[in-house]
């Protein structure tokens, strides 16, 4: 289950991580109120997973799994560059983010 939780977690960091696009530096009411609604889900799912899992694979994961959302989702919708290097840079985060999740132990 903590890794359910840890996956949703990072889900909702790529939500609050584009909401902070969308709140125009905070002076949109409704962008702002989702970046912050988002946020505290975000940072509760990811202390339940962190009753189970190790905390630095959970907080790497965590991150990576809001890095390459962000920047998947940047692209898309912000019209962000997808040039070789930067698409290589996320298949690093990908790799490494698959990888933590095949070496660490589930308890």
């Amino acid at each position: 289950m903590a890794w359910v939780y840890l996956g949703l977690a990072g889900l909702l960091e790529v939500a609050w991580a584009v909401g902070l696009k969308y709140s125009d530096g905070f002076t949109r009411s409704w962008p702002t109120t989702w970046v912050f609604v988002t946020m505290a889900g975000s940072i509760w799912l990811l202390s339940l997973a962190t009753r189970t899992l190790p905390l630095g694979t959970a907080y790497a994961v965590w991150t990576g799994i809001g890095a390459i959302g962000a920047s998947v989702l940047g692209m898309i919708l912000f019209h962000e560059a997808r040039d070789a290097a930067r698409l290589a840079c996320i298949s690093l985060i990908v790799i490494g983010v698959v990888g933590l999740k095949l070496v660490t132990p589930t308890t």
